[in-house]
C-alpha cells in the first residue's frame, strides 16, 4: 500500500521537505482491530509536533485524523462489520492515517456522520474529541447546564476551539467569549456561536472591560498558555478553572494558589495511550457528535480542502499550520 511518512530528522531548520511516499504492506486486523481503507484525513498541530521532533532510523507514518470504509475485522471486534463508514483520530504510538489502509481499535472509532462527505467529516474527529474531554471530563462542565459560568477559549478560531465554541455554545449555558485577532478569524469565531470574541494579542483584561465582563469562571488555553499565563490567573475568578492541551516548556502552579484555581490537562491520546478502562468513551463521544452534526446542532470545521493525499500537499498542509493562522482544519481526500 501507499503510505506517506516521515524519513529523515530535521538536521538544519525544517524536515517538512523529508515528508516521503513510501510503501508498506497491507496490515491484518486481529483482536480489537478493524482495518480501515483512508479515504480523507486532516492535518493537526500533532502531525507537525511528532515530524519534527522525529529522530528514528524507521520512516515514521503521520496522521491522526481519518474518515474511511471498514475493510476487515479482528476475531475481536463487536462494534463495526465490513462496508461500515467510520471515522476515527486513532493512537499516537501506531503508524498513522497518511496512508491507503490503516488499523485502529474499535473502541476509539465510530459510524462517521451521514450527513457529511469524507472531506468535512475528516475535519472533526481529534479536534471534537479533545474539545469533548476539555470541557467536559476535564473542565467539569455540565450538559445543559452552568448557567451564570463564563468560558474563554484562548485560540478560538484554530481546529480545537472552532468545535469547542461550538459545543459550549450549542450544549451548555455559559457565556462563551472567544480569542482571535484578525477580522477572518474572528468572524469565524462568531460564526461558530460566540457570544463575544476579544483579541489575544491585547491585555486580556482589557478586552475583557471592553464588553462589560470583569472575570471569567473557566478558561480554555488552546495555544501560547505561556505567554497568557499570568493573564489567565488574573481574569479567571477565585475558584476558577483553567484548562490547557499545548506544551509550555514550564508551568509554575504556584500563581494559582491565592485563587485556588484548578489546572486541568487534556491530552486526546490518554485513553489510547494507556488502554483505560473508560477506552470506549471515544466510541461513544464520537457517535454522540456524529448524531449532533446529522440533527445540523453543529457543524463541520472544514477551513481549507489542499487536494488529494500526497507528498507535495502534506509538506504544504504542514508548512500552512505551522504559520499558526490556520482557520479551521486542512483537509486532504483520495490517493
Amino acid at each position: 500500500m501507499k503510505a506517506f511518512a516521515i524519513t529523515r530528522a530535521a538536521l538544519q531548520g525544517s524536515n517538512i521537505a523529508n515528508i516521503e511516499a513510501i510503501t508498506l504492506p497491507i496490515p491484518q486486523a486481529t483482536g480489537h482491530d478493524i482495518l480501515v481503507e483512508v479515504k480523507a484525513i486532516s492535518v493537526n498541530p500533532v502531525d507537525t509536533k511528532v515530524r519534527a521532533g522525529f529522530s528514528g532510523d524507521t520512516p515514521r507514518v503521520l496522521g491522526w485524523d481519518a474518515v474511511g470504509v471498514v475493510k476487515e475485522i479482528g476475531d475481536g471486534v463487536t462494534l463495526f462489520a465490513p462496508g461500515d463508514e467510520v471515522w476515527y483520530a486513532g493512537a499516537l504510538g501506531r503508524p498513522g492515517s497518511n496512508s491507503e489502509f490503516q488499523l485502529v481499535d474499535e473502541r476509539i472509532v465510530a459510524l462517521k456522520p451521514k450527513t457529511l462527505d469524507n472531506a468535512s467529516a475528516a475535519a472533526l474527529p481529534l479536534t471534537a474529541i479533545t474539545a469533548w474531554e476539555l470541557l467536559f471530563d476535564r473542565l467539569g462542565v455540565q450538559r445543559e447546564g452552568n448557567a451564570g459560568d463564563t468560558l474563554l477559549i484562548v485560540g478560538a478560531a484554530g481546529g480545537v476551539g472552532s468545535i469547542l465554541t461550538q459545543l459550549a455554545s450549542k450544549l451548555t449555558k455559559m457565556t462563551v467569549i472567544g480569542t482571535a485577532s484578525r477580522p477572518q478569524s474572528q468572524k469565524w469565531v462568531r460564526d461558530a456561536g460566540a457570544d463575544y470574541v476579544v483579541d489575544h494579542t491585547k491585555p486580556l483584561n482589557e478586552e475583557l472591560a471592553r464588553i462589560g465582563i470583569k472575570e471569567v469562571t473557566h478558561v480554555a488555553s488552546l495555544n501560547n498558555t505561556e505567554g497568557h499565563y499570568l493573564q489567565l490567573i488574573d481574569v479567571l475568578a477565585p475558584q476558577g478553572k483553567l484548562a490547557l492541551i499545548d506544551d509550555p516548556q514550564s508551568l509554575d502552579v504556584v500563581p494559582l494558589k491565592l485563587k485556588s484555581i484548578s489546572l486541568h490537562w487534556e491530552f486526546m491520546f490518554t485513553r489510547s495511550m494507556f488502554e483505560t478502562r473508560d477506552i470506549t468513551a471515544q466510541h461513544h463521544l464520537l457517535t454522540e457528535v456524529a448524531t449532533l452534526i446529522d440533527n445540523q446542532i453543529i457543524k463541520t470545521t472544514l477551513g481549507e480542502h489542499f487536494g488529494i493525499i500526497s507528498a507535495e500537499n502534506l509538506q504544504k498542509a504542514h508548512a500552512q499550520l505551522e504559520t499558526g493562522r490556520a482557520v479551521g482544519k486542512i483537509v486532504l481526500e483520495g490517493f
